[in-house]
């Protein structure tokens, strides 16, 4: 069998498997984290701009954006999808390399809206969106990950394998919607290599673009079977060494959903080690940052070669620079929205502790990656004493996870400034509930 066909007898499998209950929670968890995600993105401005750009496309249809406002499903799908990426604090799954909830959920969403489904089926939806791209991004490895942008790649098929479940797409059919996904993907890391806005729609292009490979096959449109693990397919032309041989060794035993990883600081992820570390450090040995002579930070390669800036000059460039968020950590505790506002950014004292900041690769680190995301951290003080300490994980990695109080303080915190606070604590009540709701948000 190819991998679509692996994948497509699974979708048809999974229609009538009853899931556990902790997968069905986790999923809970994941659309919490997407509405906390998509709240702070809204007003951005590729998103507002590609709001105007597809206004033909709004005010009309059977879906909606995330305020309220009608929509196509397709142009809801990447509207919704672009926004849950362009805040920065979007989840992640570590081992695929990938954002999957930003473009699975949105395309999510908007099938479910125009299918009019019950929260049960649209968390189901969700599962198996995750659950294929997932394995996907697994078996394109690091060959991929070097060029391509695997939130925009791979989540096209998150979104093709959930709008595909609530179009009830038949085996075949579901084989054939990833087969033209794979056609529709696409998503340069060049494209955030300079200050752009072209990042958050990568994951908006590949909700639609899943989304429409669903609808597509669901009129009959095929697509090339092989065209994953083909001589000339995906794995060979956007990665090296890929390995599709065990893609669905697991499926339905192993739920990644379980293991996905939820931000706890804004930016990128790639950075947050290096923040954790230097916090702990802080928290136990208490010295103020003005006594900090200077910080050496060791990582994994992908580290630096996206959060690469070293001297950012915009808000852009100081989500994607170690320097900047871990200069912001020590100096104010944290690094959440506050830390992009102009005063910060530019602020002299985060500007002159970034200068005593060096950052390098540290192979034994490298070589864990992506399975884990790690950091190495020495600070040394101006008196001369030296505090040293490895951070093997991440705060909201499966190993140090997020609380649901957690994820709940993160969508009334972000969506708060939006839509107010109790508008804010009602949404999160709702979608706790989601599994046993006939409606949607």
């Amino acid at each position: 069998m190819f991998a679509t066909q692996v994948f497509g007898r699974y979708a048809a499998e999974f229609t009538d498997q009853a899931l556990p209950a902790e997968v069905m929670h986790h999923a809970k968890r994941a659309v919490v984290d997407w509405y906390a995600s998509a709240y702070p993105g809204v007003s951005r401005e590729p998103v507002r701009l590609l709001e105007e750009v597809l206004a033909e496309d709004l005010d009309r249809g059977s879906a909606r954006l995330i305020l309220g406002r009608a929509a196509t499903a397709r142009a809801a799908a990447m509207i919704n999808g672009a926004a849950a990426h362009a805040a920065e604090v979007d989840d992640s799954f570590r081992e695929a390399m990938y954002h999957p909830g930003a473009a699975t959920i949105a395309a999510a969403l908007a099938a479910a809206h125009s299918t009019g489904c019950n929260g049960q089926e649209f968390l189901r939806a969700v599962v198996l969106g995750y659950e294929v791209s997932t394995r996907i991004g697994i078996a394109l490895g690091r060959g991929h990950y070097k060029y391509w942008h695997n939130t925009g790649t791979v989540g096209t098929f998150g979104a093709a394998a959930a709008a595909g479940y609530l179009l009830r797409l038949s085996e075949v059919q579901f084989a054939h919607a990833l087969a033209t996904a794979a056609t529709f993907a696409a998503g340069l890391q060049q494209a955030f290599r300079m200050d752009s806005m072209s990042k958050p729609l990568h994951p908006g292009r590949a909700a639609e673009g899943g989304l429409l490979a669903a609808q597509l096959a669901s009129r009959g449109v095929t697509g090339s079977l092989d065209v994953l693990d083909g001589a000339a397919g995906f794995g060979v032309a956007m990665s090296a060494g890929a390995d599709w041989s065990q893609v669905g060794a697991t499926l339905g035993r192993d739920f990644h959903i379980t293991r996905t990883t939820f931000k706890n600081h804004v930016g990128c992820g790639h950075s947050f080690p290096s923040i954790d570390g230097a916090l702990e450090l802080q928290r136990v040995h208490g010295f103020r940052a003005d006594e900090i002579d200077s910080i050496h930070i060791g990582t994994y390669k992908p580290a630096l070669d996206i959060a690469c800036y070293v001297r950012p000059a915009t808000v852009n460039e100081a989500q994607f620079s170690i320097p900047f968020v871990v200069a912001t950590a020590l100096l104010h505790g944290s690094v959440r929205m506050a830390a992009y506002e102009p005063e910060r950014l530019h602020a002299p004292a985060t500007r002159a502790l970034m200068e005593r900041i060096h950052v390098a690769v540290d192979p034994e680190l490298d070589a864990g990656f992506p399975g884990r995301r790690s950091a190495h951290v020495e600070i040394v003080l101006g008196d001369g004493r030296r505090f040293a300490h490895l951070q093997p994980n991440r705060k909201g990695d499966p190993e140090l996870p997020l609380t649901d109080a957690d994820l709940e303080g993160k969508l009334v915190e972000f969506a708060a400034p939006v839509i107010g606070a109790g508008a804010a604590r009602a949404l999160a009540a709702r979608l706790w509930t989601l599994d046993t709701s006939e409606t949607l948000p």
